[in-house]
Parts: C-alpha cells; sequence; structure tokens
C-alpha cells in the first residue's frame, strides 16, 4: 500500500474473493469484480459484472414454502481472455507455478494492474500484464490490454475471449438454494471477425441487455458462436525477450438506458467508434482527475490512504454518471451479490458526504425514493397506516424486498425475518432531503419532492402515535430498532418492540422539520400541496402535538434503547468471549444454542448512540427539551458507556458509529473505533462478508467523520457551522467541499490552526460558525482561524 495505490503481492487462493471485491472496478454505471480474465466462477473465483439498478425477481422452493426474491443481476462475464502454448492446457494460477505474481490498483486513475510470471518449465516462462479499465468517462465502456512477453523460449501462443451471458447469480454461499438463473435468450452474433456480440434478456423483469466486444491482435481473429458465448481465436507468435499486445474492449448498454432504441444496437455502434487503448486510458485518467478534484481528501499516513481507497469505491459506485440513473444506494455496493444488491437506510451514511462534493448524485439518490413514494404510500395503506411506509430493502419498483425468512450458517436453519419492522428507514429518508437540501440550496427541490416526501413521511408516524393516558405520552409499538438483534420481546407471539428510542426521537425531528417546512412555503405552493393531499391545519396540529410528547423511555439513568430493554438479562460476555472468540454475530452464535438474543441486554450495533451521529450535541439535547425530557452531557456520557459495554459490533457501521460519538463524548477511546472502521472491509473484520461485497456505507462513514465528525460541520441557516474536536491520531486533515453554488472550498485543519479558502466566483460569500463568533469568507480570499484549545 503506498498513497495511491492499493496492491497485493502473490497468490493466495482463500483471499481471492476478498481481493476480488476490493479490486473491483465500477463508474457509477456498471462494475465488474476484479477477477482474473483467465479464470472461471468457482470456490476461489467469482468475476460478477452489475449494473447500477438491474433488478431480477425469482421464486424458489426453501424448506418447503415459496420464496419470492428480488436481485441485482450479474450480467454476462466480459472479462474472459485465456491463454495456453499451442495444444497445452490453459494457464491459470491453479494449473501452472508462478514464480511472480502481483495485482495493484492504481487509485489516482482508476486501473486495476495485474502482473504474473508463469513457471512453463524447462527454464520457459511467460510473463502477462494486464491492465484494465471500466471507463469513467464513457460509461458504457470497459478495456483489457494483455501483453505477453516470452522468457527463455519462443512459440506459439493461443488466446481465446469470451462473452460469456451463462452465468448465474452465486456470489453467496447461504443463497445458493435459491433460483440464480435470470437471464435467458441469451443469442451471440459477429459484426467482423473482430468484433462480437451478445443479447439477452432478464427472465420477470425483461431487462434487454446489448454487450460487444471488440479484439485487437497483430495476428488474424477467428470467431466461434455457440450460445450461450461467442469466442474469438487468436494465434500469437512469441520469440524470446519481445512483447506481444491483445486489446479488448467492450461496450455494455440495457434497456433502462436513456437515448437508445436498441441496447445492441447501441453497443455495437459504441464499441465500433470507441478510440484505440491509448486513447481510451487518456480520457479515463482525465475523468478520475476530475473527480478527485471535487473530492479532495488530504488526510497524513496510513489513515489517508485507506480513507483515498474508500473514497474511490464510494465513487466507483456513485459517480456523476448515476445523476442520470434511477437507481438508489445499493448497500454493498456494485462489488458483488450480499444482500441481493438491496438499498437499506445505508444512504442516511452516504449522502451527507455527497452532499458537499456531488450533489446532483445526492438529489438523483434522493429522487430514487420520490418515485417510489406512491408506492410507500400503497404499502402504509396496506398496513392500515396513513402516509408513507418505505420499506426496508428496496429495489426496482420500491415493494418491500425484505426476505421474510433468513438462514443461520452456523445451526443451518431458515429463521424468521422481521427486520422488515424497521419503519425508522422513512427518517432516515427525510433526514436526507434536509441535509441535502441545506448543503446544496436547492429549494426548488425542498419545495416540491422534498415536501411531498416529509410531508407523507410525517404523516406516517403521526398516525403509527398512540395515546398512553397512563404516561401522559404518544407511543409508537411494534418496530425494530438499528439494533435488529432485538425483534421481540421474551417469548412474545408476536414481533415488534415498543418505544424504540432512536425511532421515537427521529419520528419527533421528522413532525417538527415537515412542519417547519410546511409553514415556510410560499403560500401558492403550500395550498397546491394541501390540496393534492388533503392536508390540512388539524393534522398539522397534531404533528405539533405527538412532535413534542412521544416517550423516550429511561432505565437506570441511561436511555433505554426500548422500553423493557433494561428488564432484560445481563449476558455473560467474557464467557461467550472466551468460547467462541469472535462474537459480532451473537445472534446466530445464541440461536444455534437454542436461545436468543431477545432475552439479553445486547445490541448488535449502534442504537440510541446513532442519536449522536445524526445530530449535534446542541441539536440533542434542543430535541430532547422539546420533548420535555433531560438529557444533559452527564446523563449522555451514561449513555454512551452504558452500550458501549453491551454492543457486539455485528455491524462494520457500529465502529464508525461509536467512533464518532466518543470523539466528543470520550475522546480517549475512540481511535479504537475509528480504527476498526477504517479496517473493516481491508481487513474483512466481518469475516467473510467483503468477499460478497464492500460495505458502502461504513466506506462513505469514515469519509465523513472527517468531513463532519471531526470538524464538527453542519450546513443550516444558510452558514457552514463548524466545531472542531481534537483527536490527536487524526491532528491534521484537509478537504475540498462544494456549498450552496461555491466549487472547491478548501478546508484544513492543522495544530489548532483552521484554513478556509474559498475560490474566486460570482457566488455570495460564506458565512463561517464557530463557537462564540462569526467570520464572513469572501470569494476569493482565504482566512486562517485560531481554535480554542
Amino acid at each position: 500500500m503506498t498513497g495511491w495505490t492499493w496492491e497485493y503481492e502473490g497468490y493466495e487462493p482463500a483471499d481471492q474473493r476478498l481481493r476480488e471485491s476490493l479490486c473491483t472496478l465500477g463508474n457509477g454505471y456498471f462494475a465488474t469484480r476484479g477477477a482474473l480474465p483467465e479464470c472461471s466462477a468457482d470456490d476461489i473465483h467469482y468475476p460478477g459484472t452489475y449494473v447500477a439498478g438491474c433488478y431480477n425477481r425469482l421464486t424458489s422452493k426453501v424448506s418447503g414454502r415459496q420464496v419470492e426474491n428480488e436481485d441485482m443481476v450479474n450480467l454476462p462475464n466480459w472479462l474472459p481472455l485465456r491463454f495456453r502454448l499451442r495444444d497445452g492446457q490453459w494457464l491459470t494460477p491453479e494449473t501452472a507455478p508462478l514464480l511472480e505474481h502481483r495485482m495493484t490498483l492504481l487509485l489516482d486513475c482508476g486501473v486495476l494492474e495485474r502482473r504474473t510470471r508463469f513457471d512453463l518449465g524447462g527454464g520457459r516462462v511467460l510473463a502477462v500484464r494486464q491492465q484494465r479499465i471500466a471507463h469513467m468517462g464513457d460509461p458504457h465502456l470497459g478495456a483489457l490490454r494483455t501483453e505477453f512477453t516470452a522468457e527463455g523460449f519462443s512459440g506459439e501462443l493461443e488466446v481465446e475471449a469470451l462473452l460469456d451471458g451463462g452465468v448465474t447469480n452465486s456470489g453467496v454461499a447461504r443463497y445458493r438454494d435459491l433460483d440464480g438463473h435470470h437471464l435467458i435468450h441469451v443469442h451471440a452474433g459477429t459484426v467482423t471477425p473482430e468484433t462480437v456480440w451478445l443479447r439477452c434478456r432478464t427472465r420477470t423483469s425483461d431487462i434487454r441487455v446489448g454487450m460487444a466486444s471488440r479484439l485487437t491482435s497483430d495476428a488474424p481473429v477467428t470467431v466461434r458462436n455457440k450460445n450461450p458465448r461467442t469466442t474469438q481465436h487468436t494465434l500469437l507468435d512469441l520469440t524470446d525477450g519481445h512483447t506481444r499486445t491483445v486489446d479488448k474492449t467492450i461496450a455494455l448498454h440495457t434497456s433502462r438506458d436513456p437515448a437508445i432504441s436498441d441496447p445492441l444496437h447501441a453497443a455495437v455502434d459504441r464499441v465500433g467508434r470507441a478510440g484505440t487503448f491509448e486513447e481510451l486510458l487518456a480520457s479515463h485518467r482525465t475523468a478520475w482527475a476530475q473527480l478527485w478534484r471535487r473530492a479532495a481528501l488530504d488526510v497524513a499516513g496510513e489513515p489517508g490512504r485507506i480513507l483515498r481507497l474508500h473514497l474511490f469505491h464510494v465513487l466507483q459506485t456513485l459517480s456523476p454518471h448515476t445523476a442520470d440513473l434511477d437507481v438508489g444506494v445499493p448497500a454493498r455496493g456494485l462489488h458483488g451479490e450480499a444482500y441481493r444488491g438491496h438499498v437499506f437506510w445505508d444512504e442516511l451514511f452516504v449522502l451527507p458526504f455527497l452532499n458537499l462534493h456531488f450533489p446532483e448524485v445526492s438529489r438523483a439518490l434522493l429522487r430514487y425514493r420520490h418515485r417510489r413514494l406512491e408506492r410507500a404510500c400503497v404499502s402504509a395503506q396496506a398496513a392500515g397506516r396513513k402516509g408513507a411506509m418505505f420499506p426496508w430493502q428496496s429495489g426496482s419498483d420500491g415493494r418491500e424486498e425484505t426476505q421474510t425468512l433468513h438462514l443461520n450458517p452456523r445451526s443451518g436453519r431458515w429463521l424468521p425475518d422481521h427486520s422488515r419492522l424497521q419503519f425508522h428507514v422513512g427518517s432516515a429518508i427525510a433526514y436526507n432531503v434536509w441535509q441535502y437540501c441545506e448543503a446544496s440550496g436547492d429549494m426548488e427541490f425542498l419545495h416540491t419532492k422534498g415536501a411531498e416526501t416529509l410531508l407523507q413521511i410525517a404523516r406516517f408516524w403521526a398516525d403509527a402515535a398512540v395515546w398512553d393516558d397512563t404516561l401522559r405520552r404518544h407511543r409508537i409499538k411494534g418496530v425494530v430498532g438499528p439494533d435488529e438483534y432485538h425483534e421481540a420481546y421474551p417469548d412474545a407471539s408476536e414481533p415488534g418492540l415498543d418505544d424504540n428510542a432512536y425511532t421515537n426521537v427521529t419520528a419527533a425531528w421528522v413532525l417538527m422539520r415537515a412542519r417547519e417546512l410546511i409553514d415556510a412555503l410560499p403560500e401558492p405552493r403550500r395550498r397546491e400541496l394541501s390540496e393534492r393531499t388533503g392536508l390540512d391545519r388539524g393534522e398539522l396540529e397534531r404533528w405539533e402535538d405527538v412532535s413534542r410528547t412521544l416517550y423516550v423511555p429511561f432505565h437506570d439513568g441511561v436511555i433505554s434503547q426500548f422500553d423493557g430493554y433494561g428488564a432484560l438479562d445481563e449476558l455473560p460476555w467474557a464467557k461467550y468471549r472466551e468460547r467462541y472468540g469472535d462474537i459480532r454475530r451473537l445472534d446466530r452464535i445464541l440461536e444455534a444454542e437454542g436461545d436468543t438474543v431477545n432475552r439479553y441486554q445486547a445490541s448488535k450495533q449502534a442504537d440510541v448512540l446513532m442519536l449522536g451521529y445524526l445530530y449535534s450535541p446542541a441539536e440533542l439535547r434542543g430535541l430532547f427539551d422539546r420533548l420535555g425530557v433531560r438529557l444533559d452531557d452527564e446523563i449522555w456520557h451514561r449513555t454512551v458507556d452504558y452500550y458501549l459495554h453491551r454492543t457486539s459490533h455485528g455491524s462494520t457501521l457500529s465502529g464508525l458509529v461509536h467512533g464518532w460519538v466518543l470523539a466528543r463524548a470520550r475522546r480517549a477511546e475512540a481511535w479504537e473505533f475509528v480504527q476498526e472502521a477504517l479496517q473493516g472491509d481491508i481487513a474483512d473484520v466481518q469475516g467473510g462478508t467483503t468477499a460478497e461485497g464492500i460495505h458502502l456505507g461504513a466506506m462513505a462513514g469514515t469519509l465523513d467523520l472527517v468531513q463532519r465528525g471531526l470538524t464538527g460541520l453542519e450546513t443550516r441557516d444558510g452558514a457552514l457551522w463548524l466545531d472542531p474536536v481534537p483527536l490527536p491520531e487524526l491532528s491534521s486533515y484537509g478537504f475540498a467541499l462544494r456549498y450552496q453554488g461555491n466549487w472547491g472550498v478548501r478546508v484544513h485543519l492543522e495544530r489548532g490552526e483552521l484554513d478556509i479558502a474559498v475560490p474566486s466566483s460570482d457566488q455570495t460569500p460564506i458565512e463561517i460558525r464557530l463557537p462564540g463568533r462569526t467570520v464572513v469568507v469572501q470569494p476569493g480570499e482565504t482566512r486562517r482561524l485560531v481554535l480554542p484549545d
């Protein structure tokens, strides 16, 4: 690992899938895992290619039940390029000894470079160098250059390049009982010997896919088409010490793309017009250089290198090309098939970073939710509720995609899945709408699609709240909080918990913000919205009432995760750590023992403490004051300590949230959790999950930790608010951001001094608010501010 490279030395079969995930190349439209082109899908390798938003739904028989699942589809594999000495065996790391093997990810330019030297025996060596790109300038193009060099021999080398439509979704072992055959009607054809094509469609969503490939070699190319693949063949004359080059350029389109008539025609046309590999590489490098300028992040040492890798993968999943698509935030990126490519609440950890660099991408991701607002209202109505009930897992059309069963690999049992009761996803969407509009100044979105979304989410919470005469409070019952381990009370016949603190406080925030927004709308727009939705003053008054009276349970002087949490048994943590070592997935361990986490004060991940992640200390105190509940520093610090000792960190998001909260509540321990967040995917701390796809929310969250967490940066009331917290291990950092039309605003903090530089433009000055003072920075001006100790 260097500042701008990520490198793997040697060949380790057990690590290949992890490396393939972390070496994935993408451009926001499609991504391809970093598998070796000569290797097929097996227990070691998995060469998947995925297009953002390309889903298909299938029904499988599992444990005697019909189970329906929608998956992000593994599309035809464009990578295959295999080689062998004439009439010899095809060369792979499994079939020939390796004298050298290195995979290098060049982060600055989005290139995956591979170098391998195969020992052919008798002093003969074949050196292979490959460069691969998923073009960041033209999102429909990919390219692979392969250079072959003979060392100690001369002879003929056979090279075969394929487009393979015979692929399935089989990248996650625990899903293999489910039907993964998503592609049908696979046909192959030839334009010229150098250019071939493949077309197919998905089985139920009927998305048509067109792929075309151009093979460039200085030797003749022949073609063999046999569905479901097409094969190009060339024979290279190798001479000792000389290099021969083969270039493979592909174009990929689907019927979801705008401005095309037919995906196959578009792919063939595009690959025919594509430049040489050198030309493609040059324009690809330019596109990446522009991205890095807009999202510049300057952090020294190993943390900086890891953050750069995280930013690289965020940009490959959600690039400016995403702004043209109808897609959400896939929790595992476009890097694998975990979670079936579904959209959860992870946008809560992703959009705050994007808002200040690529607001057009944030807007597109929020439009994905708004387009599915009607479906969320239908779902709420079906559940007997008003407003919008967004799904915990979303895919193509916004219906609930959460499975009804999930497999515990430890016990081998399929168990009911109640995670669909995490209705707090609606609050996450509302929070992101508000944050995006504050950062971008996009009042048009706030007054139209944003207002409609907030209104319907607020309407849901107001309807879900029930009055309790004994408590003299409103309550929200039958939910599951972010913890996820607790789905029901011990021995209860029905799932769901009452008064999850995170759910109730965020619902109160949504109701407050929605009421403020409706009142602030221009009168003509407020009238339109009221006429369309049937909103009246009586409903607004209920929002006000509920937002001030939602119940927040406490026990032993700390905020209760949910009503009754303090009455649960204490878990013998030391015993379980001694017995199992890694107890992150405590739910699976206990279920395999015939027990359940529902009986214990044990959480998967930050739940109550998420409140300290979303809201600044001042805003959180204000929310509790509004609810008529005291929350001072002593209570909050006691709450942090309480859950710190009762959390197993079974999610990569947990270390991030704990690090963020502890940076302000108990600084000495913050770095341990920040390190865990940084190491989450590169060290695969979840024990094999990264091989199935990176954790996009955790990666983006670490970037936002530097951008907002350590700086205390907030965008509200037309100003940038900063309240930096000194963290010795990250005492020097800087970044560029885009704030309400000001591009390239530079923020740098080092040794108690904060530099803010606003580039020259015709924009208005930026108001900077720090504790106890306000500073105005004009375009073209740089200000240095000395921070208090």
